[in-house]
């Protein structure tokens, strides 16, 4: 891809923009069209891009966190969410009113969404679902067409002569929609049926998808106002044919769901914009250091033009090219480019001296990645840990007063502990299960083990409860937990938690090996580190991708 010529975008490339920063965007747009994996080889079939540049992109976004490379695949890693974090962060939208969505969620026994608009579509950047057999789950950060949603209906009746001139340019070139991946293709409405929508939803202040995204979905919408008066975001209801029409849907939901967006605006209005986090040093100045340890293969100019993101993001309601010049450790020139680039891909706005990230920021990468688990973050860090120590390793939550296994990574040696992904265990002979227990408030956990049948399972097996409330108590103070052969003869392990962006022990991390193959003192000298060195590798994924999406354990 040039640096001068034209853009997917048809209008001409700036003479100042970052050509490797164009490339590895391309490149994580195309993994995200992909649903996060795609070998080196379709890469460079979909970028157009030469294979060696592919390998250097690639190679700089595994540096930075954002992509793994696994032989010949690349595959999106949840630490890419931070740049669309940097956007759900600097409109306050999710962080203000999603509590407000999930409680409307539980009230209603309805999925419930906020969206926001982009241009000709729109975005949703907060959900809360009901899992049922018939549910859709689109995803945050998934681009709509305006046309087919009931919020696009809405934020249409804002549109100025150059929106809808866009728009109609738009159905015009993509009649059948094919522009949005996440959409099944069909028959789009007429144009004049959608703009006779819009007419109805201005008077109304309302808007209803009567099946226009999928078969059988409905969905009900309200504005929710920000404080200038314009449409911030809006609050939809969704739900099924089997279980309203969509008549039945405004009659039964309409008055709730204004209340509801009532109030929201009230916070919205009433919440100052908090000061910017202080940053822990400049977000760029690991780059040079990377590219004097990596050379050629190691883009500079690509991972300081992604911090930007981050710290336009991050900055501030709308910091100017000195914020962003400070905030990342740039030169003045080197932001300035980076900024040109971003504003002309789109990712990126600019009114006067301030910049603000638009939501074009969410196709990169988050739609695939708003869905990951805990089990999936944890994956990869398992078999490296694995891989280091030639010893299994595991990742486990508490369920009521046993530990299932949810994530393993096994060793390829003729003796092995054999365990499997759902197995379950006492808690309170396993090592995964005891820094479970001491990690939970101490009422909670007298009460699971009043309950719990503590029994000898092996020969060291600690079954009476006083002295198992000591072993708990030194969990607490070292922060690991070790237990030799108490849940078999011959099984030692050692695990440590893995704690939420709260601080709570939500899993726990373990190796386990024979009793032969390593003496205690070795497990804390040699285990013990990698161990601790893991779990917060996971945490720091975790605590990215959960900072305005619900982590589910599988």
């Amino acid at each position: 891809m040039p640096p001068t010529g034209t853009a997917g975008t048809g209008t001409q490339v700036p003479a100042e923009a970052v050509a490797p920063l164009m490339r590895g965007i391309a490149v994580l747009r195309r993994l995200t069209d992909a649903d996060g994996s795609l070998s080196l080889s379709d890469l460079e079939r979909a970028t157009g891009l030469a294979r060696s540049t592919v390998d250097r992109v690639t190679f700089t976004l595994a540096r930075t966190g954002y992509v793994r490379i696994d032989g010949r695949t690349v595959t999106l890693a949840p630490r890419l969410m931070e740049l669309g974090n940097a956007y759900l962060a600097s409109v306050r939208i999710p962080g203000l009113l999603g509590d407000r969505v999930d409680a409307l969620a539980d009230e209603l026994d309805e999925s419930v969404s906020l969206a926001v608009p982009d241009g000709g579509g729109i975005r949703f950047v907060h959900q809360a679902t009901r899992r049922r057999p018939m549910s859709l789950r689109l995803r945050i950060g998934d681009l709509l067409p305006a046309e087919r949603t009931a919020p696009g209906t809405l934020f249409a009746t804002g549109w100025g002569a150059d929106e809808w001139a866009a728009w109609r340019e738009r159905r015009t070139s993509d009649p059948e929609g094919e522009g949005f991946p996440s959409l099944s293709l069909r028959p789009c409405p007429a144009d004049d049926l959608f703009e006779e929508r819009v007419e109805a939803a201005r008077s109304d202040d309302w808007a209803v998808d009567d099946q226009l995204i999928e078969p059988g979905l409905l969905a009900l919408a309200v504005p929710v106002r920000d404080p200038g008066g314009g449409i911030g975001c809006v609050l939809s209801v969704v739900s099924h044919t089997s279980r309203h029409t969509a008549h039945g849907l405004r009659d039964d939901l309409l008055s709730r769901l204004r209340e509801a967006a009532s109030a929201m605006e009230r916070r919205l209005r009433d919440t100052p914009p908090e000061d910017p986090s202080p940053s822990s040093g400049p977000l760029a100045s690991w780059t040079a250091a990377s590219k004097q340890e990596l050379g050629r293969g190691f883009v500079e100019s690509l991972a300081r033009g992604l911090t930007v993101i981050t710290a336009v993001g991050d900055g501030g309601a709308a910091p100017t090219l000195s914020d962003v010049a400070r905030a990342t450790g740039l030169s003045r020139a080197s932001a300035r480019r980076a900024l040109i680039t971003l504003e002309h891909l789109g990712y990126v706005t600019a009114d006067g001296r301030e910049h603000r990230l638009t939501p074009r920021v969410l196709a990169l990468g988050y739609p695939p990645l708003s869905h990951v688990t805990l089990a999936r973050i944890a994956d990869p860090h398992l078999s490296a840990l694995a891989g280091r120590i030639q010893d299994s390793a595991s990742l486990a939550v508490l369920v009521d007063d046993s530990v299932q296994y949810v994530a393993r990574a096994a060793t390829h040696r003729i003796m092995n502990v054999d365990i499997t992904v759902g197995t379950r265990f006492p808690a309170y002979a396993t090592s995964l299960g005891r820094v479970l227990l001491a990690g939970l408030p101490a009422g909670e956990r007298g009460s699971l083990l009043d309950h719990a049948e503590l029994r000898p399972l092996a020969p060291h097996t600690v079954v009476e409860r006083t002295e198992l409330e000591a072993v708990l108590e030194r969990v607490v103070s070292d922060g690991y937990a070790l237990a030799d052969e108490e849940l078999e003869a011959g099984l030692r392990s050692i695990a440590v938690p893995v704690r939420d962006r709260a601080g709570a022990a939500v899993a726990s991390v373990n190796v386990a090996m024979h009793s032969s193959s390593r003496t205690i003192e070795a497990c804390l000298e040699q285990v013990l580190p990698e161990l601790r060195l893991t779990a917060g590798r996971i945490e720091s994924e975790l605590h990215t991708a959960a900072r305005f999406t619900h982590v589910t354990v599988m």
